[in-house]
């Protein structure tokens, strides 16, 4: 796989610095029942690392020391880690809003009968990947039949409340571009999801958030193979919004990995980019707790170009209209 760090460091990115924390996102590790083409983190099947019982441990030791009103859980599929259980119900019981990235075909996984009620149960949000509404964009995408297991899932996760604009459920949906272009406008694009989701499969859902693709890890090298790197790179730049850094993610969001170390955001997390903070050359979050991170310098690359391009990217959907 081709490495990108050395294209992504030119350095001209604009400098920015730490809001107030309002959010831990907490990646359990890179296993996964998909191997998306998409996907920055190269998850798959065969990844084994694991965030370990000690590390869950610092994580809800960190959410009651600061009282962070938000647990980002993410991976890999975060739901396979065994301790998944575990952490969203004792940070539920700490009144922390906990949001799941689920890529919805989990819940046909051995031993994860019992996840969908689970969820409910605990009221946790869930953000679920479906990168359009058309099965044969999904398949090309993410693997022969997972759009039809995406549906599976999504009128289960319907049957039990979620996204039922009468109920407290979150469902949000996740888009991203086929290939290197941006998203197209967030609005709109979620009026065509309800429109044909509803109209051709009964399915309903909260809200659509689109996200770009970055230019790292496994779609990274697959634009350098087909020599689409430089281009994207270029229509991100062509693309900058300065409006949009007042609200990336990365100023009010810390990633953690499966190892405890922190980052500044998941993307910098996956191109090993650590947060810098004090003397060490990496930052554990045990390390962090009564710490105030704001007005902290943020590592910036230009893969954050990606953030800022048009309507702007970040974990919550677009920043700007």
């Amino acid at each position: 796989m081709h490495s990108t760090l050395a294209r992504l460091a030119t350095g001209d990115f604009p400098a920015l610095v730490r809001k107030r924390l309002d959010t831990l996102q907490v990646n359990l590790g890179y296993r996964c029942n998909q191997a998306c083409l998409h996907c920055h983190v190269n998850a798959g099947p065969t990844r084994t690392e694991m965030m370990s019982e000690q590390t869950l441990d610092t994580v809800l030791a960190f959410l009651q020391a600061t009282r962070l009103p938000t647990l980002d859980v993410t991976g890999g599929a975060p739901e396979l880690h065994p301790g998944f259980g575990r952490l969203v119900s004792a940070a539920r019981a700490l009144g922390v809003r906990v949001i799941d990235r689920c890529n919805l075909t989990v819940l046909e996984q051995p031993g994860q009968e019992n996840l969908a009620r689970f969820l409910a149960s605990l009221q946790v949000e869930i953000t679920a990947s479906l990168p359009c509404y058309l099965e044969r964009n999904v398949d090309a995408q993410r693997g022969a039949g997972v759009f039809a297991a995406s549906i599976r899932a999504l009128r289960r996760l319907n049957a039990l409340g979620y996204g039922r604009s009468d109920g407290p459920l979150v469902l949000n949906l996740v888009f991203n571009p086929q290939g290197p272009a941006l998203p197209p406008a967030q609005g709109e694009l979620e009026t065509a999801y309800r429109n044909t989701l509803r109209d051709r499969y009964g399915v309903e859902f909260t809200r659509l958030l689109t996200l770009a693709n970055m230019p790292i890890q496994r779609f990274g090298s697959t634009l350098v193979s087909k020599r689409q790197f430089d281009p994207y790179m270029r229509l991100l730049r062509a693309s900058f919004r300065a409006q949009n850094l007042e609200t990336v993610m990365c100023r009010s969001l810390i990633s953690v990995d499966w190892q405890g170390f922190v980052y500044d955001c998941d993307f910098n997390q996956m191109l090993a980019v650590p947060l810098a903070y004090g003397p060490k050359p990496r930052v554990r979050l045990a390390d962090l707790i009564g710490t105030d991170l704001t007005g902290n310098p943020i590592a910036v690359l230009d893969h954050c170009f990606g953030c800022t391009a048009g309507q702007g990217s970040s974990c919550g959907g677009a920043l700007t209209n």
